[in-house]
């Protein structure tokens, strides 16, 4: 069982959404990128959300540049745990990312969406004054263990949501 560590998160004074992921998997932490699992839907659901259907055929920055562009920060609500392979399932010793200090220092952040089940969960058993003080909400998941959503239907969770 391998230690897993997330990423910096991808955020500036002008973001106004923060999605939360649970804890990058396995080709993303090798990638060091979000989202970087060929199967994961984030990028095509982005890009059909803001209207840039190439979106997840851009540069990973500057797919990150145009998240950003669109007030839109990423980050995971697991900053480190214990895990064989990428299942959400199989995460052991977690220890969350510090949100306390992230949201004293931007501001703007108006709305957490959960990327979720897993993130939902663990964010609620860290930062329950968080959960009520913000506007949260729970998403479908863009992994492709969901398989009971497809691009179409993540399209309509997240579009009620996010829009």
């Amino acid at each position: 069982m391998a230690r897993c560590k997330s990423f910096l998160p991808s955020i500036n004074n002008k973001s106004k959404i923060l999605i939360l992921g649970s804890m990058p998997g396995v080709k993303s932490l090798e990638c060091q990128q979000y989202y970087a699992h060929p199967q994961n839907r984030f990028w095509r659901l982005m890009g059909l959300l803001g209207g840039d259907n190439k979106l997840y055929q851009l540069e990973y920055k500057d797919g990150l540049a145009k998240l950003l562009d669109n007030k839109i920060a990423l980050w995971d609500v697991i900053g480190s745990c214990d895990r064989k392979g990428s299942m959400d399932s199989d995460i052991q010793n977690e220890t969350p990312n510090n949100f306390k200090l992230l949201l004293k220092e931007y501001k703007n952040i108006e709305k957490i969406c959960f990327n979720g089940n897993k993130a939902y969960l663990s964010f609620k058993k860290y930062f329950p004054e968080i959960l009520s003080s913000y506007d949260c909400q729970k998403l479908p998941s863009t992994s492709p263990a969901n398989a009971r959503f497809n691009l179409e239907k993540l399209y309509q969770g997240w579009n009620k949501v996010l829009f």
